[in-house]
């Protein structure tokens, strides 16, 4: 995984405590944002008020960088889930970033297209059948040190676009397949192989 430390070089991060609002949807993109400890949960407001939950970053996350660059309003918005200490970076600092340190500018690129592809899969996800949908989402999360993700059926589905009721049949399928295991506010991936073939499949 690529430290984004030297972003943070001689600079001091904001704190932005649980429940504030890092940036809205629609607003134009002055800042992208370092995530430098705890956690933030990416979502799209919709039309009917309702929230879709994109990702949750953690530690070491960059947040905000696709609209940075192409300079269009935001199609996310972030929200603290706990208190963090968060560095936002404008055009100046990037630049004077790579100046020092070139070498981030090719992890930079291959983070930017991770997340313009997390941002089309979601679009996609909405008409694909729900095993494909949860199978999909957990290929594209990062991974504790046990190859656990933290989600609770709530989030995921609030991420996919299906209800938790629906969430947990899918799971326990994928669990009793031997593909993932299932612990508390906890999934592991078991058989990733098998988990790709379920994201790809035809029902």
């Amino acid at each position: 995984m690529v430290s984004w430390d030297a972003l943070a070089e001689g600079r001091t991060p904001r704190r932005y405590r649980a429940g504030q609002m890092v940036y809205l949807q629609g607003t134009r993109p002055e800042q992208f944002y370092y995530l430098i400890s705890g956690s933030v949960r990416s979502f799209i407001s919709t039309e009917d008020g309702g929230e879709r939950v994109l990702t949750v970053h953690r530690s070491g996350d960059l947040m905000g960088e696709a609209s940075f660059f192409d300079g269009c309003p935001r199609v996310t918005s972030a929200m603290a889930l706990e208190d963090c200490l968060i560095l936002p970076i404008d055009r100046v600092q990037l630049d004077a970033a790579f100046q020092r340190h070139p070498e981030l500018a090719l992890p930079m690129l291959q983070y930017l297209a991770r997340t313009v592809r997390i941002l089309s899969d979601h679009v996609d996800r909405s008409s694909l059948p729900a095993p494909r949908r949860v199978a999909r989402w957990l290929l594209d999360q990062p991974a504790d040190g046990d190859s656990s993700i933290r989600c609770t059926h709530e989030s995921l589905g609030q991420a996919v676009g299906l209800s938790r009721v629906t969430v947990s049949r899918v799971l326990g399928q994928m669990a009793a397949d031997g593909v993932i295991g299932l612990g508390y506010r906890a999934v592991t991936v078991l058989d990733r192989a098998a988990l790709e073939s379920l994201a790809q499949a035809e029902e």
